[in-house]
Parts: C-alpha cells; structure tokens; sequence
C-alpha cells in the first residue's frame, strides 16, 4: 500500500499533483476598500459557482474618488510573473473564459496581447471578453490615451468578445457614435480576428428613465433597454462583465446573458439604495 506524508516536499511539490481546476482568469484591478475591478467580479462570478483566478493589475486602498487612496499600479514584470505562473501550474487547460477589464498602462495592455497570444496558440477555444476601460463621455480618458492604440491593434484582435461604452467604441474604431447605426457600424470594424461581437454598455439614454445596452454581431442587432437610476456608483461596468460571463458560461445566448447582466446591476442598484451604502454589495 502506497503512504504519504502531509508534510513532505514530496506531497507539496510533487510536479504530477492535478491543478486547481480555475474556470475564470479574471484580469483587472483590485481595491481593499470597495467594489469595483475584481472586488466585484470575483464575488459575483463565485456566486455562480465559478472558481476564480484573479489577477490584479493595480492594487489600492479604495477608488480615487476618495478623498484619500493608497497603493498603485504594479510593476509590469510582476504582472507577466503572474500570468506566466499560472500557465506553470497547469490550469490553463480547465480554464472556461478569460475576462479583463482595467489595465491601466499600455505596457500593462502590451504584456497582455502578448500573454493572450501565447494563450491563443495553446488554446484557441477559450473565450476571452475584453473591457476596454479607458474612459466615458463625462470624464474623457481617465488613464493615458496611448493605451488606446495597444487595445486597437494588439488586445482586440485576440477578444472574443468586447465590452466597451460608447466612449470607448468611439475612440477604439475611430468614429463618432451619435446613433444606433454609427453605433453598429463602429463596432462591427471591430470584429476582426477571433472578434465575434460587441456589446456596448450605457450606449443610448432614449428618454429620462431608461438606458440601453446594445449587443452586436455581423449577423445581428439586440437593444435592451432598462432602467436608469439617478446614482452610478463605481464598478457596474466590472459587475457587468462578471455577470455576463458567468451566464454565458451557463449556456445563455449573448442577448440573454446580457439581460440577466443588466437586471443584475438594477438589483445592487437598489440594494445599495435601500442599504444607505455608496458602494455596491452583492
């Protein structure tokens, strides 16, 4: 009868043992105080049932909107330690999606194209869905315009899947987006590469009450449309990424895990509300 022991370098290290069985590698920011980046997305996507992998690629104390914050972005030889580590382990081949939101840098954009690439080569069948976070119509760009190029040419053509706002289809395809035609027209120059669709996150305001979501492929054009509350408060665009690819990974048609997505954030929405908070709880 084969032993072993616990405590032996042998049981630890042992290079056959099976690999943690990570179903999401979620890519984006994380803040100790707070709910946005993988603050948000890791919880909701464990709600689902999904083993998370997170990897940060900023740390700090809370948003900036704060009056005070802590922390930064760290280095870029970490961040390509942190991905090479995981194809070192052996998960990648378990993995059911990938999901990146902020980035930060263009080095930190560069490193993952590169990283991606590798990935798309080993295992062209993983989903990746990319966030483009750069900016919105209110603030303009909120990290470096340069990064914008590196999305465009290098990250994009690797994504299965894209989920920018307006602002950001806009800059990414280098057209204006004022209607729902330029809005389609813009995101279908994206697709291109492994790009099936685009969904574009708080795309059009029809009226005082109501928001819409559009998700576009070569093929078709859906518009949901829900409510618009009078508070944003940080991190629904990260949940939205979460959740959509939690219920695409249920075996939701693209239109139909962007709904739940969106009813998704309508609920922490109002729990926040109801709760007195100004971050969002799940």
């Amino acid at each position: 009868m084969d032993t072993f022991s616990l405590t032996s370098n042998r049981f630890q290290n042992d290079s056959n043992a099976t690999p943690l069985p990570y179903d999401v590698i979620s890519i984006q920011s994380q803040v100790i105080y707070g709910s946005v980046g993988n603050s948000i997305a890791v919880p909701a996507l464990m709600k689902h049932g999904l083993r998370v992998a997170a990897v940060p690629t900023v740390i700090l104390s809370n948003t900036p909107h704060y009056e005070t914050c802590y922390g930064g972005e760290l280095p870029s030889e970490w961040f390509r330690g942190y991905l090479k580590g995981l194809e070192e382990r052996g998960c990648l081949p378990h993995v059911k999606s990938i999901l990146t939101g902020y980035l930060g840098s263009k080095d930190k954009a560069h490193d993952l194209a590169q990283w991606l690439g590798s990935i798309r080569q080993l295992y062209p069948s993983i989903p990746v869905i990319v966030d483009p976070v750069m900016g919105d119509e209110d603030s303009g760009f909120y990290i470096p315009p340069e990064i914008a190029n590196v999305y465009r040419d290098e990250v994009l053509p690797l994504a299965t899947g894209i989920i920018p706002n307006k602002f950001e289809l806009s800059i990414l395809s280098g057209q204006e987006v004022n209607s729902l035609d330029d809005a389609v027209i813009a995101a279908r120059s994206l697709l291109k590469g492994y790009t099936k669709w685009v969904i574009i996150t708080s795309a059009f305001q029809p009226d005082d009450d109501s928001i819409e979501v559009v998700c576009i492929t070569n093929s078709d054009v859906s518009v949901i449309r829900h409510k618009r509350y009078p508070v944003t408060p940080k991190g629904t665009g990260d949940l939205f990424g979460a959740e959509l690819t939690a219920h695409l990974l249920s075996g939701l048609s693209l239109p139909d895990a962007a709904k739940m997505a969106c009813l998704r954030i309508e609920q922490g929405i109002i729990h926040m509300a109801a709760t007195g908070r100004s971050e969002l709880v799940l």
